[in-house]
């Protein structure tokens, strides 16, 4: 974004202040602070970098959460508007029923509004990581592991069907590692699923991957590099009971490196892999940066993808040095820093009435 460009910019970012609505009768879990802290970090940094913040303080404290980002309620939404905000840095979990989709006051700000994020009909169709999966496996093209859909009138059939353990259970609506487990036996499948099953119709099932893992960003097309492309891939390692451990818990800083490039020359089921998950930005048409994990079957194998994510998270602030992200270690790797990063999103918005007229083909 050129000087002049960052000039005409006011930014506001919105926390998740919504309870997602049940969908297919699955719900997305909220996260407790409604990502105030990642959403503090956005603004902070970027009011750093010199471009125009508004905050609902006047004086907000980089330590104080609360202090940097609105409610994404229609409420806080037009709050931040009425400020003067020109662009809105959805920071938030977003679906068709959003404010930001079909709030009627927001309409006329279609042309003069521009949003940071993904769409809220991209969101609510590609969060379901079985709808999204069979999807990709019906393309034939992409590499996945086995998985089944489990519903309670299913469940003692489908566990016949299962021949080889461990194999993971998970949320087909989920957050980070909520509610992810690898069972390693037909019992402890059983007592998983049947706890998932008291929160959500349907369970995801798949085989577990037991080699490296890794994570692509990939970055969507802006003015400056209008295509999908990959950031550098970041390995992950000590897992916990074969789960990678949420980063709430376990800083990245702690269990992730970049891919040396010596490692990416050497062997090429990286760029295989990196390939593949461009060519998922591609198909969905992601509007903003999408993070995708993926496994070895085995080690020296090829990868697998077995999770799409669209709403990498991201950190910045002063005291949180150790609270990186994944997205924000691979552009480092390229000379950015988390500013830098972040600026480079910036240039990605969308207009507010590109952003509502979003449809998929798939």
């Amino acid at each position: 974004m050129s000087q002049s460009q960052s000039s005409s910019v006011a930014l506001a970012v919105l926390f998740q202040d919504i309870v997602p609505p049940m969908i297919n009768g699955a719900r997305k879990p909220k996260k407790p602070n409604g990502y105030k802290d990642s959403g503090a970090d956005i603004a902070y940094t970027l009011q750093q970098k010199g471009i125009k913040v508004l905050t609902p303080k006047s004086s907000p404290d980089p330590l104080s959460d609360a202090d940097w980002c609105f409610p994404d309620t229609e409420d806080g939404i037009l709050a931040a508007v009425r400020q003067g905000a020109t662009h809105l840095w959805a920071n938030t979990i977003l679906f068709t029923a959003h404010p930001l989709q079909n709030s009627a006051e927001l309409r006329p700000y279609g042309s003069q509004i521009h949003i940071i994020g993904q769409p809220p009909r991209l969101v609510e169709r590609f969060d379901d990581k079985a709808y999204l999966n069979d999807r990709l496996r019906d393309l034939e093209s992409y590499t996945l592991p086995r998985s089944w859909l489990v519903q309670p009138e299913n469940l003692d059939l489908l566990n016949e069907s299962i021949e080889k353990y461990p194999v993971v259970a998970k949320p087909v609506r989920g957050r980070g590692s909520y509610g992810v487990k690898v069972c390693h036996d037909q019992t402890a499948l059983q007592d998983h699923v049947a706890g998932l099953l008291q929160e959500s119709p349907t369970v995801m099932i798949e085989d577990y991957l037991a080699g490296e893992e890794a994570t692509i960003t990939v970055m969507s097309p802006s003015p400056e590099r209008p295509e999908y492309w990959c950031l550098p891939p970041v390995t992950r390692f000590n897992h916990f009971e074969g789960v990678a451990p949420y980063n709430g818990v376990v800083a990245v800083t702690a269990n992730s490196r970049i891919v040396r490039d010596e490692e990416l020359a050497k062997d090429s089921s990286y760029q295989a892999i990196m390939d593949e998950c461009q060519r998922v930005a591609e198909l969905i048409q992601a509007k903003a940066p999408i993070r995708i994990d993926v496994r070895r079957f085995s080690e020296g194998s090829k990868f697998a993808i077995f999770d799409i994510n669209m709403k990498p998270v991201r950190r910045g602030r002063p005291g949180r040095e150790d609270q990186d992200s994944l997205t924000a270690m691979a552009a480092a790797a390229i000379g950015w820093d988390y500013g830098t990063l972040l600026q480079k999103i910036l240039d990605a918005s969308q207009t507010l009435s590109s952003f509502r007229e979003y449809h998929s083909s798939i």
